[in-house]
């Protein structure tokens, strides 16, 4: 094969793997005909998801600092309907609490090791000189 043939296809490889990495991933599923009445079970459930979470140092701490006690904390809870509740309560198995690192530093390697195949492909060398 010729070089200028392998360089095309290495260079589309390259920007080939590039879209595919930064393509944000998408959940896709079916949504619901009519609307499904929750039960007391899951009321129940939600707000014990919800007060783990909000017992937690961290979570307590900023609500604090926002000028939040936890007697009004409560009675926002209670002024909830069960649809407000379940949705507050899938919202919070979606937080990641400083995720995404191993994502980035895998994303960061990948370019790192892209890079220096094509550096040792087309016969190109850093040199690093000191003034």
């Amino acid at each position: 094969m010729s070089k200028k043939f392998m360089r095309c296809v290495s260079c589309y490889l390259v920007f080939a793997m590039f879209v595919v990495g930064i393509v944000p991933r998408v959940d896709a599923g079916l949504s619901p005909s009519e609307v499904i009445a929750l039960s007391q079970v899951d009321r129940v459930s939600d707000l014990q998801k919800i007060q783990e979470i909000l017992e937690t140092k961290m979570i307590r701490t900023r609500l604090e600092q926002l000028g939040f006690s936890q007697n009004e904390i409560q009675a926002r809870l209670t002024q909830l309907n069960d649809q407000q509740i379940h949705q507050l309560a899938l919202n919070l198995d979606k937080i990641k609490v400083g995720g995404g690192g191993l994502e980035i530093l895998i994303v960061i390697l990948l370019i790192g090791i892209l890079v220096v195949l094509y550096l040792q492909y087309s016969g190109r060398k850093i040199v690093i000189q000191k003034k």
